[in-house]
């Protein structure tokens, strides 16, 4: 074997093993951008069970006060349970909608029970849940946030032909319900 042979034997086995260690490098990293959305979706599924166990409070602190108001009631309790059932963005957006329409509704009438509204649990619980809202706000901004990354990469050359291998599709956003979207009618939302 000549010299110039074996140069270009070990040059090529070189290029071989950078390519082979790119790819490793590639397929790593849609791997750990995929998992990232896994992750973030369960961060959301953990607050939105925090939520739910605080609900069933709310809901036992208030039919203590509100007996003329069982459609209320049976509003967030029916919302509250199709959260817990929606396993994907979609389902969770549009459950999660109907929660907080039944809440705005559940909080609005608790303005006619003063002595509701007076007490302390029934306050923190409504602090605690509109904090639990909003740290769900922030996570599936996260959401969103790893899912468009995703999505951006497995469309990017190389990293599209190693998604393709791996057979990984692109990635739902969380986005809001179409009722979501819509002017908030303030006048109607304080009696008037």
């Amino acid at each position: 074997m000549s010299v110039h042979t074996i140069a270009l034997t070990v040059v090529g086995g070189l290029v071989g093993l950078l390519v082979v260690v790119y790819a490793v490098m590639v397929y790593n990293g849609l791997v750990r951008l995929n998992r990232n959305i896994d992750r973030a979706w369960s961060n959301i599924d953990v607050l939105r069970k925090q939520r739910a166990d605080e609900l069933d409070k709310l809901i036992d602190t208030v039919e203590q006060y509100m007996d003329y108001e069982e459609r209320v009631l049976q509003e967030v309790t029916e919302a509250r349970e199709r959260v817990r059932q929606a396993d994907n963005p979609d389902e969770a957006s549009n459950a999660d909608a109907q929660l907080e329409g039944a809440l705005a509704n559940l909080f609005a009438r608790a303005e006619d029970y003063p002595d509701l509204k007076a007490q302390d649990s029934f306050q923190q619980l409504q602090e605690r849940i509109s904090a639990l809202e909003e740290q769900i706000a922030d996570r599936r901004e996260f959401y969103n946030e790893s899912v468009n990354t995703y999505n951006i990469r497995i469309n990017q050359i190389p990293y599209n032909i190693v998604a393709g291998l791996m057979n990984y599709q692109a990635r739902d956003l969380f986005e809001a319900d179409e009722s979501e979207l819509q002017d908030v009618d303030v006048g109607d939302a304080f009696g008037s």
